[in-house]
């Protein structure tokens, strides 16, 4: 059986004397041009820990993926959900981020007595929760989360670049890169772009989104 001890953050400024199972939370793909944002739920076995986890955006790709794998094999349970480029384009992506997190969440196996979102907004949720800022390089379980949704969104935009290969989105995962502005000036908007992010929209000559 996993422990389950009380679970304390007091050097975060987050007390829960409370015992229970506590899933970390985290989103990848806010910033891109194109694609959906991905996040991921993690709750984490303390019974069978997971060593080297940090903040997704200090590994490396290939430290990215073997730690996912473990994560996926010794973790409790994990959840990976999106908000698609119509809701972000809809919504907003802030909206957006908070719909996916509240999805992946909501898609657990087991159902967490706490939950910690790395940042400083929460999505809607049925039990105490609390944001962190920079929790994916402070709380493991947020950590986990923080490398699920990211490699997930790097498949993604692998897809995305076969079917879309005169972008790029292998290499710049859909971020505005040079690259990626000057493929957007050349062939216009894809249906994988996020039209209500400035730099698709100026070359969608400001048309309307519906």
């Amino acid at each position: 059986m996993p422990s389950r001890r009380s679970f304390r953050l007091d050097s975060l400024g987050v007390e829960w004397a409370r015992p229970g199972l506590v899933a970390g939370v985290d989103e990848a793909g806010r910033g891109p041009l194109a694609g959906p944002v991905v996040a991921a739920a993690v709750i984490l076995d303390e019974l069978r820990p997971v060593k080297g986890l940090a903040d997704s955006k200090v590994l490396t790709p290939l430290r990215r993926e073997r730690l996912a794998d473990l994560v996926r094999a010794r973790a409790l349970c994990v959840s990976i959900a999106e908000a698609s480029v119509e809701e972000i384009d809809r919504l907003n992506i802030l909206g957006a981020t908070l719909l996916a997190m509240q999805r992946a969440v909501a898609g657990l196996r087991l159902t967490p007595h706490r939950v910690v979102v790395d940042g400083n907004r929460l999505p809607p949720l049925p039990m105490p929760a609390a944001a962190v800022v920079q929790a994916d390089a402070r709380v493991a379980a947020v950590s986990a989360a923080s490398i699920l949704a990211k490699v997930q969104r790097d498949r993604l935009c692998a897809t995305l670049h076969e079917q879309w290969p005169a972008y790029g989105f292998a290499g710049h995962k859909g971020y505005a890169t040079l690259a990626h502005l000057e493929a957007l000036r050349k062939h216009g908007a894809c249906p994988a772009h996020r039209r209500s992010f400035a730099p698709v929209r100026e070359v969608c000559g400001g048309e309307p989104l519906f």
